[in-house]
């Protein structure tokens, strides 16, 4: 890749197109329902082909964006966003938005694969995946505002993410090209941190299942139970949406600064809190809350994830697949929420998805906590057969400098294998044991030399 400086803004560019469709579902599958006369499960079953379109490209592209080098994916990714987003834009049958909307799915969860490819590879991943988040929220709070007034039924949000996908072609000029090898071939290696990456990647499926589960229904919730307009709930989701630029922008700001684990672990207890206050509200003032604060928190929970992933891996492959996993999740949440309102009802649907979302705070905060350096204190880092280090290095009186101080956060440690080649010992480059002088002694040292 490029330096980093220089390629920070178009990850988040292309982020920001891949991420669009995500945060658009619920105007499209409104405007499927409405407008194509597809019932309110049918056109849930469109937005979750399209989401899960989107994690299969991140599946297949995991791991192989560094052999490919990001540009020629992120303009792959892109020109099926276009294309796919288009021609659903433009069809007037189900059959053809389905289809353009699976092909969009693709190309957006390709441009998704790349940004978290290059994000886990920034100096600083939490920054760049809080920046982009934050576009993305801003890009469709603006269509979340404009969109609604304006006419076009189902044609207007696809042709919506296709016009973003367009403008931010010109970026990717400045994404790197392909590895110097040239190699189609994925690049060797295992995993780093697989276990923490599986339970992360897991966490991370039901957790968005769970926050999209809520998102589907919000609107029936306001509606059925509360008694809102239309309008109104309009005018509740704008709040919202821009509590959501602003705990972005207070992720961003407050950084690592209290680690990863205290503002997944604290912010998914908030989150569930929010998700039973909104499932249970019986007024303007209850409902409203609920939404604005879980708003205020999802996305800044969401960009400790994805820095969590992205630094798992370097080369971005637990990125990509935690992702990928997430974007499972949101397909599979409108579903859950739909089954669990109308078996269960709002207020038992919220208790459900709250207690899920609390379980899934514990083994995702534990990653964070084993994954997110340690202090390094006497006895907290132990290499394979030895002592602790820190411990080491104070009572062996180690040269200054050689080792970290106490309290210092623990550095990650690269393994990096070499190739060894064997060499035949020569057989006059070794002389018997024993005192020797004069001319044996110069000879065997001058054949030991020559090797």
């Amino acid at each position: 890749m490029s330096s980093r400086p220089r390629a920070a803004w178009p990850l988040v560019a292309v982020f920001t197109a891949g991420y669009l469709a995500a945060y658009l579902l619920p105007t499209i599958v409104g405007r499927l329902s409405v407008y194509l006369g597809l019932s309110t499960a049918q056109a849930g079953l469109v937005g979750s082909a399209l989401l899960l379109s989107s994690a299969t490209a991140g599946f297949t592209l995991a791991g192989r964006v560094e052999t490919y080098g990001p540009r020629r994916p992120a303009r792959i990714g892109l020109v099926l966003a276009m294309v796919g987003y288009g021609c659903a834009a433009l069809a007037g049958s189900v059959p053809l938005v389905v289809m353009g909307a699976m092909i969009g799915g693709f190309g957006s969860g390709t441009a998704t694969a790349v940004a978290a490819a290059g994000i886990a590879a920034e100096r600083d991943p939490h920054r760049t995946s809080s920046l982009g988040l934050l576009s993305v929220s801003a890009t469709a709070g603006a269509l979340y505002l404009t969109v609604p007034h304006l006419g076009g039924g189902h044609r207007l949000p696809f042709a919506s993410i296709a016009l973003v996908a367009l403008l931010v072609w010109p970026a990717t000029a400045r994404l790197g090209g392909v590895t110097p090898t040239g190699s189609t071939a994925p690049v060797a290696g295992r995993l780093p941190h697989r276990r923490s990456g599986l339970v992360l990647a897991g966490g991370m499926l039901v957790w968005s299942m769970a926050q999209n589960a809520l998102w589907g229904v919000s609107s029936r919730i306001g509606v059925d139970r509360v008694g809102l307009s239309e309008v109104t709930i309009g005018a509740v989701f704008a709040a919202a949406l821009g509590a959501g630029l602003l705990g972005v922008m207070g992720a961003g700001l407050l950084g690592a600064r209290l680690g990863r684990a205290v503002p997944i672990g604290l912010g998914t207890v908030i989150i569930a809190a929010s998700i039973v206050l909104s499932s249970s509200a019986g007024n303007l003032a209850q409902f409203a809350t609920g939404e604005i604060l879980w708003n205020t928190i999802y996305p800044v929970v969401l960009s400790y994830l994805i820095g969590l992933a992205a630094s798992l891996d370097v080369r971005g492959r637990w990125a990509v697949l935690a992702g990928s996993a997430s974007s499972v999740g949101v397909a599979c949440g409108p579903v859950l929420g739909s089954v669990l309102s109308e078996q269960a009802g709002y207020p038992v649907m919220g208790l459900i998805l709250g207690a899920v979302t609390l379980l899934v705070a514990a083994p995702v905060t534990a990653v964070a906590l084993h994954t997110g350096g340690r202090p390094l204190v006497p006895g907290s880092v132990r290499r394979r057969g030895g002592a602790p280090a820190a411990l080491l290095a104070v009572t062996t009186g180690a040269v200054p400098g050689a080792v970290p101080r106490l309290g210092a956060p623990e550095q990650a440690v690269t393994e990096i294998s070499l190739p060894v080649r064997r060499r035949r010992p020569v057989r006059n480059a070794f002389r018997t044991a024993g005192p020797a002088g004069g001319v044996g002694q110069s000879n065997a040292y001058a054949s030991t030399s020559d090797r």
